[in-house]
């Protein structure tokens, strides 16, 4: 097959993906609308009405399909074991959409895909790109590649809060990561890449402009998103080794810091909140309102509005990432974390300005209460 004839075939793919994704969701929300399957509303949620979760259904259908499709025709030996640790993925994602799943049960289902992909596909970190001039063995390189992955699938699962965000999110980093893959003549990760971006986009004109056949991806959308993209960043990482540079045309020798760039909203947004719970004295997998895009709901901006304004800002990480790609690991990973976290908490910040005023008037009628008491 011809280079030509396959970089024709990746475009092809995401069509196929957004053909797929684009008719299943109308069948689907019947199916939904005659079993009663709804998000309902409650006291954590941004919507106001009942919503079908499934929409994590057609981008699964969608994704395998057209992946299986393709998959044979590139070379891609390490990752022989993404379809069934996907389908694991898949499986606890549809279960807790429909019946609800315990949190440890989830964790557990996405630590065996990890093990799967990482342990017997051997895609693991095998070089920390000098830093701190730490080279991990196997083992470590292992755990710490499931600790990786695990964590990015849950970044992606935390983060899906409002129409679109982790659509868009899940866009931006599969077609940035699968942009460095192709200029580099590697081809099997932008047709996956494209294969799930053709279902984003299908499944994004139903959950953030469809309004009387409105979905949401569900857990199954959001942990599948999440674990695509971090198996992709693992690769990413390990393509730019000091071994294999001298055979890419746009090498990197920051790599994971530019993929931290890259995922910079799940993976700062996860942080932020885990350490606010652990500070509060509550289990890190409590739900709650305090996001990112929750904060900047109070301020009274739209989900739309939201998802554009952070969907911007991760595309100016990837742009700092890939412009300061051989800034050298530390300085560059420095960088990237204290800008996310100065973003992260910039909502919180404007929130509390605008209620400043509100806190002062209440604390007065506060003091002239006390007042006439102790009288």
């Amino acid at each position: 097959m011809t280079k030509l004839i396959i970089q024709l075939l990746i475009p092809f793919a995401s069509f196929i993906s957004f053909t797929i994704v684009f008719m299943s969701i109308p069948t689907i929300l019947r199916v939904a609308h005659m079993k009663n399957l709804y998000d309902e509303p409650n006291g954590r949620t941004a919507h106001t009405s009942p919503i079908p979760t499934l929409g994590g259904l057609a981008i699964f259908i969608g994704f395998i399909f057209t992946y299986s499709l393709f998959v044979d025709w590139f070379e891609f030996p390490k990752l022989p074991f993404l379809t069934p640790a996907l389908i694991i993925i898949f499986g606890i994602g549809i279960k807790d959409d429909i019946l609800v799943t315990a949190p440890m049960v989830k964790l557990a289902g996405q630590i065996v895909s990890a093990i799967i992909i990482v342990g017997l596909g051997e895609l693991y970190i095998t070089d920390f790109h000098g830093f701190f001039g730490i080279i991990p063995n196997p083992f470590w390189g292992t755990v710490i590649s499931i600790i990786s992955l695990v964590f990015i699938t849950n970044g992606f699962n935390l983060i899906d809060g409002i129409d679109g965000l982790a659509t868009i999110t899940g866009i931006i980093a599969i077609f940035s990561f699968s942009f460095w893959f192709y200029i580099n003549g590697s081809y099997h990760i932008p047709v996956l890449g494209a294969a799930l971006i053709g279902s984003l986009l299908a499944f994004g004109y139903y959950n953030i402009f469809s309004k009387k056949q409105k979905i949401f991806m569900g857990d199954t959308g959001s942990l599948i998103i999440g674990f695509l993209v971090g198996v992709v960043a693992i690769a990413f990482s390990e393509y730019n080794i000091r071994s294999n540079q001298s055979s890419l045309v746009f090498s990197m020798n920051s790599a994971p810091a530019v993929a931290v760039a890259i995922l910079i909203i799940p993976i700062v947004d996860t942080v932020r909140i885990f350490l606010l719970r652990v500070s509060q004295g509550r289990s890190p997998f409590d739900a709650d309102k305090n996001h990112i895009h929750h904060r900047m709901l109070a301020l009274g901006l739209s989900h739309l509005q939201i998802s554009f304004i952070i969907g911007v800002i991760n595309i100016g990480f990837v742009i700092l990432g890939f412009s300061l790609r051989n800034w050298g690991m530390l300085r560059l990973l420095i960088l990237v974390l204290s800008l996310g976290f100065t973003i992260a908490y910039l909502p919180s910040f404007l929130l509390y300005v605008k209620k400043r005023p509100l806190i002062k008037r209440l604390r007065k009628i506060q003091n002239v209460n006390f007042k006439e008491e102790t009288l």
